[in-house]
């Protein structure tokens, strides 16, 4: 059994995923999969992902992984990435596609009229590059981690819950938009940790720990 099953449905570089978590859970057995069962049998559960929504829930329902995704994301420590955060949602903007439906709201694209930053130049979606997440709600995801840190993204749409208790971090990009959100034994983001340096490796550490 794995203590830790990196869903594969063939979107993003996974293994930058799990090096990541390798390298913070030295003694933990680490596996990228694309096999319900041991997605089924894994301790935690990490749901990541780069790409279209509309491919990425086509790639996900192809591997037979849709069921088991979500019995994960109702019993076990469970981590989105990006996509992978998106796809909990009801339905994505992004090719006009149902998602999940695990959590209630639904994902928009950044605003164009929105799209101006302070100096009143144009700002470019994708969203690219570090930003602050400041925290909403306190969760143990957040142990080490100072509110107003600052973790990579790159995304052109964010979710945007129909319930202001899932919220559990926000950022600015333009608008304010959601960052991160929480429920029970879920825990999502829409930046990259594994690609955010000491804060990323935190975060992947204390999901290691973390006992919802």
């Amino acid at each position: 059994m794995s203590d830790v099953a990196i869903i594969d449905y063939g979107m993003g570089n996974l293994r930058s995923v799990a090096k990541a978590i390798e390298h913070v859970a030295p003694g933990k057995r680490v596996t990228v999969t694309s096999d319900p069962a041991v997605v089924a049998a894994a301790a935690r559960v990490v749901f990541p992902g780069q790409g279209a929504m509309p491919d990425c829930m086509r790639e996900l329902d192809l591997r037979g992984l849709r069921e088991v995704v979500k019995t994960a994301a109702a019993s076990k420590p469970f981590l989105g990435i990006c996509i992978g955060q998106q796809m909990l949602f009801e339905h994505s903007e992004e090719g006009n596609v149902p998602g999940l439906g695990i959590l209630p709201g639904g994902v928009v694209r950044f605003p164009d009229a929105k799209m101006v930053a302070a100096d009143g130049s144009r700002l470019k979606v994708p969203h690219m590059g570090w930003n602050e997440v400041c925290q909403r709600q306190p969760h143990p995801m957040w142990e080490g981690i100072p509110d107003n840190e600052r973790f990579y993204f790159v995304h052109s749409y964010f979710v945007a819950p129909a319930d202001a208790a899932l919220v559990a971090a926000e950022s600015d990009y333009g608008t304010r938009f959601t960052s991160a959100v929480a429920r029970a034994n879920i825990f999502a983001v829409q930046f990259h940790p594994e690609k955010s340096a000491q804060a990323g490796l935190k975060m992947l550490a204390n999901f290691i720990s973390w006992a919802p």
